[in-house]
């Protein structure tokens, strides 16, 4: 028998985050949080990002599906590395366990798992966004975001993640942009760098307007009409794909990560 986990097995979180389609939104989430100067700093100076951005995105998969889908032991355990390794993460004017980045990053990534979900599987109403809003605050709460930072609802959650794109407080420079070639366009063996071009123009579609133009990713009426085409088939291909290739893990089963979990910042 499976052990008890912070979410239980019909949350809307567990509903939400085993969708694999979800990984298509894993671009947004990170150029959302490297438009802030000072995570973009952090990641730049404290980790191996520039040689291995998709290790990067990999470690925070898993650290999401730990929390996420572990037994308790193993959430605790995957949130207090995560803790570990951002309290060695400061610099000039900045720290990782500053509350209101740590803030930052997780409205990226619960914002993107929203959209990215409602855009490729199915829309939500305004009651499950609510609800898998105010489960997200148990995530955060373990990687030390104080429960009086959060914005009480999730439409008051909608309300900050756009004030702060539209403040100024985010900046595109040039280290930002140099990490953003690197999550769209990584160096992989296997794969030419054409072959991410379709990755590209999701990441793109997917991005608030304003850090698309800051970014500096084209789109034009044809890049538009290809995201506009993927949007309409990709759902329905969500829709005939059977459980065994569409979702992870398979409802009912817990998952026990710790032991292959080697997260940096």
């Amino acid at each position: 028998m499976a052990r008890e986990g912070l979410y239980p097995e019909g949350s809307i979180t567990r509903r939400v985050n085993r969708e694999n389609v979800l990984l298509l939104g894993g671009g947004r989430a990170l150029l959302m949080q490297l438009a802030h100067p000072k995570v973009a700093a952090g990641v730049d100076q404290h980790s191996d990002f520039r040689k291995r951005p998709v290790q990067r995105l990999r470690r925070t998969i898993r650290m999401t599906m730990a929390i996420v889908f572990g037994d308790r032991e193993t959430a605790v355990a995957a949130a207090r590395m995560v803790n570990q390794t951002h309290a060695r993460v400061r610099g000039d004017g900045y720290r990782a366990l500053d509350p209101g980045l740590l803030l930052w990053v997780h409205a990226t990534l619960v914002d993107s798992a929203l959209v990215t979900y409602e855009t490729f599987v199915k829309p939500l109403s305004e009651r499950e966004r609510d609800e898998f809003y105010q489960e997200s605050k148990v995530l955060g709460a373990l990687l030390g975001i104080p429960q009086e930072v959060f914005p009480a609802s999730h439409r008051d959650f909608e309300t900050y993640v756009a004030s702060v794109v539209a403040s100024g407080e985010l900046n595109v420079g040039p280290t930002a942009r140099e990490l953003g070639r690197l999550v769209l366009r990584p160096k992989l063996r296997l794969l030419p760098g054409p072959a991410m071009i379709p990755f590209e123009v999701v990441t793109a579609g997917l991005l608030p307007p304003a850090l698309r133009e800051q970014y500096g990713l084209g789109w034009s009426s044809r890049q538009e009409r290809l995201f506009r085409l993927m949007v309409k088939a990709i759902p329905r291909l969500v829709a005939v794909t059977p459980p065994v290739l569409r979702v992870w893990p398979l409802p009912g089963r817990n998952v026990s990560l710790a032991p292959s979990l080697t997260l940096t910042s």
